[in-house]
């Protein structure tokens, strides 16, 4: 409601306030049709956030049993809308553990849930969750990870001094930045290069500029995570409680 409160007044702003009357009835039409439009979109988005919220959940209650409290929301659907997310090849939810009270507060193990989409995901009848792979990861798995990408996207190889400037800092387009500063600057890349890691039995992973690229062996498909969705991931990780 507060972002169709947002849009009306922005719409209205745009209507010149020397119009005749019949010109205020288009207008008002037209400020109608927008809204109608902003709502459906919105509703489109939030329906898809609930659902994907929904077979997130189901996926950790069928395949991680040892996960008995924990909170489980999306961390990329803010800002998004529905023709962006038929683009989506990355979904992540934040899943943190809590000790069952009243009113409890999130203070357990955080953990990642990726959800990684191929072709086809959503189409007129919906999503379907039948072409999504999951993929839990911990702040560990998550800083492994990481590292590996910033070895191949950068000249620094020392293990040690990538995870001191990554528990410190953020991996923004240029490289790692810490302290203000940018302290591990990455590779200058044409939009059609690549460089590449082996990084497990499961996947390789991929530098091209502003993104995190993530190539999974099984389905064979080559996913993109964004500079914004792996800062956000990194930032709930390693943010302290």
């Amino acid at each position: 409601m507060k972002k169709l409160t947002i849009a009306l007044i922005m719409i209205l702003s745009l209507v010149p306030k020397q119009s005749q009357a019949q010109n205020n009835g288009a207008a008002v039409a037209a400020v109608a049709g927008g809204l109608l439009a902003i709502g459906a979109g919105i509703a489109a988005v939030e329906d898809m956030k609930e659902r994907a919220e929904l077979t997130a959940t189901q996926y950790v209650l069928a395949n991680h049993p040892e996960l008995n409290s924990f909170s489980l929301k999306t961390l990329d659907f803010n800002g998004k809308k529905t023709k962006d997310m038929s683009a989506t090849s990355v979904i992540s939810f934040k899943i943190q553990e809590f000790s069952p009270s009243d009113n409890p507060k999130l203070d357990g193990k955080k953990l990642v849930l990726l959800a990684f989409t191929s072709y086809g995901w959503i189409s007129d009848q919906g999503i379907d969750f039948n072409k999504v792979q999951w993929y839990l990861i911990d702040n560990s798995e998550w800083m492994n990870m990481i590292v590996a990408y910033a070895k191949v996207a950068s000249k620094e190889k020392s293990d040690a001094v990538l995870k001191d400037a990554l528990a410190n800092g953020v991996v923004v387009n240029k490289g790692i930045k810490a302290k203000g500063k940018s302290e591990i600057p990455f590779f200058k890349l044409e939009g059609d290069m690549y460089l590449v890691t082996d990084y497990s039995s499961e996947m390789k992973l991929i530098y091209n500029e502003k993104t995190l690229g993530i190539f999974l062996k099984k389905t064979r498909n080559l996913v993109q995570m964004g500079r914004a969705a792996v800062i956000d991931t990194h930032e709930f990780l390693f943010q302290q409680n």
